[in-house]
């Protein structure tokens, strides 16, 4: 396939998830929850905090980028009421309401956050779905609209059982030692927009 054949099929498909149906972007959205809950089992427990690395922060950026900002962001608040309500399926197989009032709280809430604002950004701004463009967007839904929501959630949470810790201690949990694999997921998701958006 020639690059000309490439960009044309690109955009046909980008063009078609757009005038899907309602009924079929709520379908995509449940896949797109589907596919957050399969990345969330991808985990490397910490011993020093509640909080695992997992890929589904990758799902969360790509459902924002493929389904934009309203059926992306419903595919995460999928992900979170089906979780809660029955399906197993947060980090290490597990679900319930408790796991939703658990030290994640505020990091659920911030992927709802996230995936509508890339959802946003990418359908307003086409030229922002270059990779150097998304690059910065989705470093702004990662670090500032997932971690904000997030440490606030895991610092109430730690309060809430006795163990108040201050901001380096904190940030040893929640935030730093997941900067590595963040930036992979990133660029991860990055590539996908270069590769799979049309630009204009």
């Amino acid at each position: 396939m020639n690059m000309e054949n490439y960009y044309s099929a690109r955009k046909n498909i980008f063009e078609r998830i757009q005038d899907a149906s309602t009924a079929t972007k709520v379908l995509m959205s449940l896949m797109m929850a589907c596919f957050t809950g399969i990345m969330a089992q991808i985990i490397i427990p910490l011993p020093w905090t509640p909080v695992p690395v997992t890929a589904q922060t990758f799902a969360v950026l790509c459902s924002g980028l493929l389904l934009g900002k309203k059926y992306g962001c419903l595919s995460q608040i999928f992900y979170i009421v089906l979780g809660t309500a029955f399906i197993p399926w947060f980090a290490g197989m597990t679900g319930g309401i408790e796991v939703l009032l658990g030290s994640n709280i505020g990091f659920l809430v911030g992927f709802v956050i996230a995936s509508y604002f890339v959802g946003f950004i990418s359908e307003k701004y086409a030229s922002s779905r270059s990779f150097t463009k998304m690059v910065a967007v989705i470093s702004v839904a990662n670090f500032a609209l997932i971690y904000t929501p997030g440490l606030l959630g895991l610092a109430l949470w730690l309060n809430m059982q006795g163990s108040a810790v201050g901001i380096f201690d904190l940030l040893m949990m929640g935030l730093i030692p997941f900067i590595i694999g963040d930036i992979v997921k990133i660029i991860g998701a990055a590539s996908v927009s270069k590769a799979f958006l049309p630009k204009n």
